[in-house]
């Protein structure tokens, strides 16, 4: 039973992860998580090499430690999916994240609904390893069909109060997405 509990963690700190790194108009340092600069020869995550501030709701800014890499930065961001365009005054890289139109909010909130699924899939697939291997154990004699019943009980308890909290998490994000 622990073992499911720690797999459906699993999934729902990913999908939490994941929302953290959409872009929702205001300017959030987590969307740089996976980028990553060549830094010595090494591919080294940017907030390792730099300080990454937020002065406004809508700016960013990342001030290297090591000025010689400000352009491998700023060129790391640009290949990067992220959608913003950076400014390099020298010192410092300034990200600023434009108003979101409406139509833009109505496509983000449709990939979250997508990303949320993809969790309760997961969530669902979880649950259907732990009842085969109650039935498993069922049918080889290590528990009771009494126990079995309350065994499958058990995880489908568990199974709903994921499903729950990445309801939640899907509902705080889309309100932060379509308030902006």
């Amino acid at each position: 039973m622990s073992n499911l509990e720690e797999r459906m963690s699993k999934s729902l700190s990913v999908f939490e992860e994941n929302l953290s790194e959409i872009r929702a108009g205001r300017a959030n340092p987590a969307i740089l998580n996976k980028i990553t600069v060549e830094y010595y020869g090494v591919a080294t995550p940017i907030n390792q090499v730099a300080g990454i501030s937020v002065p406004e709701a809508r700016t960013i800014v990342i001030s290297p430690w090591d000025a010689s890499i400000l352009k491998d930065v700023e060129k790391a961001i640009l290949a990067s999916d992220i959608g913003l365009n950076p400014n390099n005054d020298g010192k410092v890289i300034r990200l600023n994240f434009p108003e979101l139109t409406e139509e833009r909010r109505k496509d983000i909130v449709k990939d979250i609904k997508k990303m949320a699924e993809e969790a309760r899939v997961s969530i669902r697939s979880i649950r259907r390893d732990g009842m085969e291997e109650v039935k498993t154990k069922q049918k080889n004699g290590e528990m009771t069909e009494d126990d079995k019943a309350r065994e499958e009980e058990n995880i489908q308890k568990l199974t709903d109060k994921y499903i729950e909290n990445i309801d939640k998490a899907l509902e705080n994000k889309e309100k932060e997405v379509m308030s902006i």
